[in-house]
C-alpha cells in the first residue's frame, strides 16, 4: 500500500528482454534512457537508496552475457521530445509510470526542472560531473584505499624531486 510499482515493472521488462535477447542470440541491448532519467535516477538512489549510482551509457550484465547501451545517454528529455514531434513519430504513454501517487520519480523530475528553471546549465552541470568523478574525494572505501594512503604518501614523497612544492595527489 503507497508504494509503486516501477522497480516490479522494471525487472519484469528487463527480464523479458534478456531472455528475449538470448533465444535470438543477441549480446547487445539497447535502452532508450536519456540524460534526464539518468540523473533522476542518480537523485533517487542519493535520496532513498543512500547510493552514489545511477544508469551507465554502457554496462555488462551482470551474468556477463549481454552488454546493455543507452544510445540516448547524453541527450536530453527536451530534445528526444521535440524531435518526435517533428518527425510526428506516436507517443506511447505508460499508464503506470507517472499516474501513481507517491511516485517520487516525478517529484525529482519536478525538482530538477526547478533548479534548470532557476539555475540555466545546472543539470549540465551535475551531468558532466558524473563523468568527472574523483573517488579520492568521496568516502567510498571499496573505491579508493583510504587505508594506504600513508604508504603511497610515503613512496610518492621519496619518489618526487627535491624542489616540487605539489602535493602527492596532484596531477603534475
Amino acid at each position: 500500500e503507497g508504494k509503486t510499482t516501477c522497480s516490479l515493472c522494471s525487472r519484469l521488462r528487463r527480464g523479458v528482454l534478456y531472455r528475449v535477447a538470448g533465444e535470438l542470440g543477441a549480446t547487445k541491448i539497447a535502452l532508450g534512457h536519456h540524460r534526464d532519467d539518468i540523473l533522476q535516477t542518480l537523485f533517487l538512489n542519493l535520496f532513498f537508496g543512500g547510493r552514489m549510482k545511477s544508469m551507465p551509457p554502457k554496462l555488462l550484465s551482470e551474468d556477463g552475457r549481454h552488454v546493455v547501451i543507452r544510445p540516448l545517454a547524453y541527450v536530453p528529455e527536451r530534445e528526444i521530445d521535440r524531435y518526435a514531434r517533428a518527425r510526428e513519430f506516436p507517443i506511447i504513454p505508460c499508464k503506470l509510470c507517472g499516474s501513481q501517487d507517491n511516485l517520487q520519480r516525478v517529484a525529482v523530475k519536478r525538482m530538477l526542472a526547478e533548479w534548470e528553471r532557476e539555475f540555466p546549465g545546472r543539470t549540465e552541470t551535475i551531468f558532466s560531473a558524473m563523468r568527472n568523478v574523483a573517488t579520492s574525494h568521496l568516502a567510498d572505501p571499496a573505491s579508493f584505499d583510504f587505508a594506504g594512503l600513508e604508504q603511497r604518501r610515503a613512496s610518492s614523497v621519496s619518489d618526487s624531486d627535491a624542489g616540487s612544492d605539489a602535493e602527492p595527489w596532484e596531477e603534475r
